[in-house]
């Protein structure tokens, strides 16, 4: 174990990196780290958006000696009893509920407060209120790079799950509510919007699937506005045509012709072949 990094951290060759339970064994500062961009990361892309100390949620020693406790008990508690406890079912679909109805609320806030500086602008404010909703997942990047783990291709924003897409689309109706554009009450809004995401993320959790309400949806509306290429469908119809022989491939590059000395040491072999 070594609590600054030092030479027991550095990998060999063909090591892989450690994972959240190893690397709370070799360097437990660093796990900390990790858990509290986990817990504040919401609240650190937003006070970056808006130009304000990224630390300053530090400053609530309640919540991160809060934090703390529950990131000790996670991968210190004898017998692992606390991990256990909280991902048996019953209870995680209790915490999951409770996620969802903060999530909510902080998207409704980071609207709010976003607003508060910039009244008309529409996308500071969607900007602001997306990474409270999924700020977690959009700084997951980062917090690898903390593990040692670089997986460029695990980029929330290019694979986006359900929380981040309907953080996405929740900060959107809240800016529309906040601009007077929706005619919905504040607090209604925070109903009809927490009531959906408890609804499908226990759902979901409950039925360990990884699929996203959104998916039907996007099915229909985005081959429409982004073109028939959505979801690799277009290249799989270009790959049809031309193992058939349609149009693709009447445009499909020609093999070079062959050079004048290739045609010739051709011959001088068949010439050879003969002889022999």
């Amino acid at each position: 174990m070594t609590w600054g990094g030092g030479r027991p951290w550095q990998l060999g060759d063909g090591e892989k990196p450690p994972g959240a339970v190893e690397l709370s064994r070799r360097s437990p500062v660093a796990s900390w780290i990790c858990a509290m961009l986990y817990c504040f990361g919401s609240y650190i892309l937003a006070d970056l958006l808006l130009g304000e100390a990224p630390i300053d949620y530090f400053s609530n020693n309640s919540s991160v000696l809060l934090a703390s406790a529950v990131w000790y008990m996670i991968f210190f508690c004898p017998m692992n009893l606390f991990y256990k406890c909280v991902s048996f079912l019953p209870v995680k679909l209790i915490f999951v509920a409770m996620k969802e109805v903060v999530r909510v609320r902080k998207i409704a806030v980071g609207i709010h407060h976003a607003h508060h500086h910039y009244h008309h602008g529409w996308f500071i404010m969607i900007a602001t209120g997306w990474v409270k909703g999924s700020g977690v997942a959009l700084m997951s990047n980062f917090e690898q790079l903390l593990r040692g783990v670089w997986k460029p291709e695990t980029n929330e924003i290019l694979h986006m799950s359900f929380p981040t897409k309907a953080s996405l689309y929740g900060a959107i109706l809240f800016t529309l509510q906040q601009t007077r554009w929706l005619p919905i009450s504040k607090a209604n809004l925070i109903f009809f919007c927490t009531l959906f995401m408890v609804s499908c993320k226990v759902f979901l959790t409950a039925t360990h699937s990884h699929a996203s309400p959104f998916d039907t949806i996007e099915g229909f509306i985005c081959p429409v506005l982004f073109g028939s290429a959505w979801g690799g469908h277009g290249d799989h119809h270009h790959d049809d045509h031309d193992v058939h022989g349609g149009p693709s491939s009447l445009h499909a590059p020609q093999p070079p012709a062959k050079s004048k000395e290739e045609l010739n040491e051709g011959s001088r072999k068949r010439k050879a072949k003969k002889a022999e």
